[in-house]
This record gives structure tokens, C-alpha cells and sequence, in this order.
């Protein structure tokens, strides 16, 4: 059976988060495998309560493990790298990444215990990588967050340009711009067989803009602020950052860094000589000391997290520092979609306090750090590739991506997680499915789906919760009372007496007339004291209550 080149998504294909991009090339089910990125999503409390981090589950991947050379990743930001630390042992593979990214990456490992020797800082662009039939060079692309990169995957079926997430821009403020002529000089060198292309803004009709052009506007709307400034935006964006931060030193404000993830970007970025000149910082300590018309915060929590430093400003007072009547709070991003209403609920919180509330809707405070439609029309321009991957985006983004490019003529499919897709021949062709799923971080625990965990405390919030507790004594005779305790329920029912003690009473009267072998049998008891209070709790609240149920046998003596 001949060779061939697959691509097979586990993650970041149908949704926006948790990249991770496999490529493999050889014998059908022997090929040898890289993987681009390993990344994260974050939970909320409609689809994952109480979960911090979602990222994909990758037996598929542990269970060809022997098969994978090694991981690539082609940026520093969350939903590509945020996943390495917690399921690199899974894999135990080189990690290949650039100097700014690959500190980011170290500083993962090491935060998870994980050992950090197979980590590989790479040069972009003519330095190559060679792991198994692939040869990968990583090329410089400019995006929200420096030194992020594109890979030029070259195999003996043709050459692969994973996009990784990219915008064009010739002026970032940090970090390399997007060079056209580098990239014609790519397509000149050897025909592009596939682009595996980001397509987050394809609904964006207008060309992208510059992160350069929110210098001006930034500085003139902290300049025009009375009292305190806060400022928050993705910590992870260095050239928003300085814009900001710049802006605060012209209008003569000293600068104070808020939240964990802030400091250590910045701290990574002037380690790694990606960032210079920054302004001095100071600490809330003096930042509180301070008149308020000589501060601004820059602090994290753009997307609503509810422990980051804008919801615990919203919500009164941050390491001593008190947001208050008449000062000014900017959004310098754009929501995420899915975190609106933990924004909104900041700006709420922001506005009972007083303070004035200025988003990207206000005036020219924010760009995008992906590609536009037009940009991506003018990529497919430029590469002229052979077949088209539509990647990281919701279903929609990826089908909108697809008609962009057939309509040029150009071979693409729609690959959503755990679509295999052989890219050998003239177009892409769906060859297997895989069963792909979500690992959740519970604490600090790793869950799989389809362990039930998640499952049950999404029921427990929707329908609240019931113990009941029987006792059996050494005679198998059920002592009379059934005692219950409820949790997350009305403390009455339609009734009007207390719901506990009506479940109680109706549990009793099962308990006085059961026969002996359902006495004697846990399960059938279990099952029928479950029906009976999930029957009295749909009749009295129209809820069917989670239950537990508690059987105790008293030994005789």
C-alpha cells in the first residue's frame, strides 16, 4: 500500500481554543506523526462548572505514541501552549519552539514538575527540523503575541504551510512584521501543496488594521482622564502592553502591572530581549500612596475571569487599591465569544461603583491579531496553494473559509477534531474519524469526560441535591424514619410544608410495607427509595433531584 500525508485535528478545529494539529506521513496506520501545539480552553459554569482548563484528550495520540517524532509550537498564547506542562509525559517527545515562545513553555513544564531537557529553542527560517520524513522550518508571522511563527512542513507528498494564527502587519510595535516578499520567495522555492489556514475573522469584511495606529488614540484618551486609569488587555499582548504603558508615562502617570500572568509575560519578554525600554513599574503599595490622577493600572482580566484583577476590582478593592467615582476603566480587546456575560457582568459591577466604562465600541482601542477576510484572500493570492485546511475557528469560520477558497478554485475540506484527512492526492479526502474528546483540570486533577464528574455536577446544579440516609438493624427490620438532607433545593414545596420532611414521611410509609427480599438487597433498596424521592421532588418543586441514598446495617452483636 503506498504512502500518504494525513492531517488529523484533536483540538482547535470546530471551536476556537485548544489547538492541537496532527500531521503524519507513511504507510496508512504506520505513519510517523508530528503534533503542532498543545493548548487549552478555559471552563465556565454553563458547560464545565467549576472546571479551570479544558484541553483535548489525546489517547488517540498516546496510543501511537511510538509513532510520534515530535511537538511544534508556533506561539506563546494559552490555547496553543497552555496544554504542554500537564500532558507532556503523556507523549515524552522533543519540543520544538522559538526562544520566546520556548520560555513560555519552559516556564509550563516546570510549573507541572515536568523535566524541561526536551525542549528545543530553534531559530526561524533558514534553520531546519528534521523529525522523521518531515523537515520543518519555522517562519516568522506577525500576531498578538511576539515571535509567533508559521511552519513550513515539507514532506515527500509536498510542502505543507501551517498558518499558525497570523495578521498582516508591516508595523507590530513588538515583534517581527509580515514580509510578503519572504513569503512569495517561500511559494517561488517549491509549490504549496496544502495551507492549513487560521480562519477566525473570515466574517470580518475590512482589511486588518495595525497595531501601530492605537498609539495616538490610546495616548489621547489617557491624557483626557481626570482621576485613576485602568487599562486591561490579553497579557500575553507585549505591544498593547507598551502602547499603554507609554501612554501613561506621556501623560506624566506612573505605572503599576496587576496580575500574575501580566508580570510574567513582561518578565519574559525583556528576558528574552523581545521587549525594551519598558517604563518602570511600581507596586499597588505605592500606586495606592499616589494621587489618583498619577496612576494607571494595567491589569488582566479581559475576558471576565472571575479571580483575575478586573473582577476583583469591579467587585471593591485589589491589594489596597479602590476604584471610585469619576475614574475610568478601558477594554482594550475584544470579548471572546462565550465570555460575554462575565464581561458584561464587570462592567456592571464597575458602573455601580461609578467609574466610567470605555471599550474597542468606544473608539479605536483594539485590532484583531488574525488575518481579515481580505487578508485571507490575499494569503490564498500569495501562496497560490494546491488544497485549502480551513483551521482554528468555530464550524462556521471553518465552512466560510472553505467557499472563500473554492471559490478561487481551490481544493478544501472541512476537517472538524478527529477527522483524518488524506492530503496526497489533488484534494483533501476525509479517510477516518477518530474519537476525540476533552480532558478538564479540576483543581488540580485531570478528568476525562466521559468519567461523569462534569456530567454530575452540571445535574447537581440544574436540579439540586438529596441524601438519604436509612438504617437497617441486625434483624433486617428498617428502623421507622428515613432521615434526608437537601442541598440546593427549596426549603418548601407546593405542599407547603418542609420538602425534607415530606420525602421523609412518604420514605417511611415505603419502608413499613417492603417486603422482606427488597430489604435484604441494597440495590433493589437504593432503587426504589432513589424513584420515591425523585417522585415526591418533581411533584412538589418539578425538579427529579440528584439522590443519594445511605443504607446502614447494624450488626448484631
Amino acid at each position: 500500500m503506498s504512502e500518504r500525508l494525513i492531517y488529523l485535528p484533536l483540538g482547535g478545529a470546530g471551536e476556537i481554543g485548544m489547538n492541537a494539529y496532527v500531521y503524519g506521513y507513511g504507510r496508512p496506520g504506520r505513519e510517523r506523526l508530528i503534533l503542532v501545539d498543545l493548548g487549552v480552553t478555559f471552563g465556565d459554569m454553563d458547560s464545565s462548572p467549576g472546571i479551570d482548563l479544558v484541553m483535548p484528550d489525546l489517547r488517540w495520540l498516546e496510543d501511537n505514541r511510538d509513532r510520534l517524532e515530535a511537538i511544534f509550537i508556533t506561539h506563546g498564547h494559552e490555547d496553543h501552549v497552555g496544554a504542554l506542562g500537564l500532558l507532556w509525559n503523556r507523549l515524552k517527545v522533543p519540543v520544538f519552539a522559538r526562544r520566546f515562545t520556548g520560555t513560555l513553555a519552559r516556564m509550563k513544564l516546570e510549573e507541572a514538575g515536568q523535566p524541561v531537557d526536551q525542549l528545543r529553542i530553534v531559530d526561524p527560517r533558514p534553520a531546519v527540523i528534521e523529525a522523521g520524513p518531515f523537515k520543518v522550518q519555522f517562519v516568522p508571522v506577525s500576531h498578538s503575541i511576539p515571535e509567533s511563527a508559521a511552519l513550513i512542513i515539507d514532506t515527500p507528498a509536498g510542502r505543507v504551510v501551517h498558518s499558525g494564527d497570523f495578521k498582516l502587519d508591516g508595523t507590530p510595535v513588538v515583534g517581527e512584521a509580515f514580509d510578503p516578499l519572504m513569503w512569495h520567495d517561500i511559494a517561488g522555492e517549491r509549490p504549496i501543496k496544502v495551507l492549513a489556514c487560521d480562519s477566525t475573522n473570515v466574517f470580518s469584511p475590512h482589511p486588518g488594521r495595525s497595531e501601530s495606529l492605537l498609539a495616538t488614540p490610546i495616548l489621547d484618551f489617557v491624557m483626557a482622564q481626570k482621576n485613576m486609569v485602568v487599562a486591561t488587555t490579553f497579557a500575553s499582548n507585549i505591544a498593547r502592553l507598551k502602547t499603554l504603558a507609554e501612554a501613561a508615562v506621556a501623560a506624566d502617570r506612573q505605572v503599576c502591572l496587576l496580575g500574575r500572568a501580566m508580570r510574567k509575560m513582561v518578565t519574559a519578554a525583556v528576558e528574552t530581549g523581545i521587549l525594551t525600554n519598558f517604563p518602570k513599574v511600581i507596586g499597588p503599595e505605592e500606586a495606592a500612596d499616589l494621587p489618583r490622577h498619577k496612576v494607571m493600572l494595567i491589569v488582566t482580566g479581559s475576558q471576565g475571569e472571575r479571580r483575575a484583577a478586573s473582577m476583583q476590582l469591579s467587585m471593591g478593592r485589589y491589594l489596597g487599591l479602590q476604584l471610585k467615582e469619576g475614574d475610568s476603566f478601558l477594554f482594550s480587546s475584544r470579548t471572546i465569544p462565550g465570555n460575554e456575560r462575565p464581561v458584561i457582568r464587570i462592567m456592571n459591577n464597575l458602573s455601580r461603583l461609578g467609574v466610567n466604562v470605555f471599550d474597542a465600541d468606544a473608539g479605536f482601542f483594539h485590532v484583531s491579531g488574525h488575518a481579515n477576510r481580505p487578508d485571507l484572500e490575499a494569503v490564498h493570492e500569495l501562496l497560490k496553494p494546491q488544497m485549502l485546511i480551513p483551521m482554528h475557528g468555530e464550524h462556521m469560520h471553518l465552512r466560510e473559509h472553505a467557499k472563500l477558497g473554492q471559490a478561487r478554485g481551490i481544493p478544501a475540506a472541512i476537517a472538524i477534531n478527529g477527522t483524518m484527512l488524506d492530503l496526497s492526492g489533488d484534494t483533501p479526502r476525509v479517510v477516518d474519524e477518530v474519537e476525540t474528546g476533552r480532558l478538564y483540570l479540576d483543581g488540580n486533577v485531570l478528568i476525562g469526560a466521559m468519567d461523569g464528574i462534569v456530567r454530575d455536577r452540571i445535574r447537581m446544579a440544574l436540579n439540586g441535591h438529596a441524601t438519604v440516609s436509612v438504617i437497617i438493624d441486625e434483624d433486617d427490620n428498617p428502623l421507622p424514619d428515613a432521615w434526608v438532607e437537601t442541598m440546593g433545593l427549596p426549603r418548601e414545596g407546593r405542599a407547603g410544608v418542609p420538602l425534607a420532611r415530606h420525602v421523609e414521611s412518604e420514605l417511611a410509609d415505603f419502608l413499613d410495607r417492603a417486603d422482606e427480599r427488597t430489604i435484604m438487597d441494597d440495590k433493589k433498596l437504593d432503587e426504589a427509595i432513589r424513584k420515591i424521592t425523585r417522585q415526591v421532588m418533581m411533584e412538589e418543586i418539578g425538579k427529579k433531584s440528584e439522590v443519594t441514598v445511605i443504607v446502614s446495617r447494624l450488626a448484631a452483636d
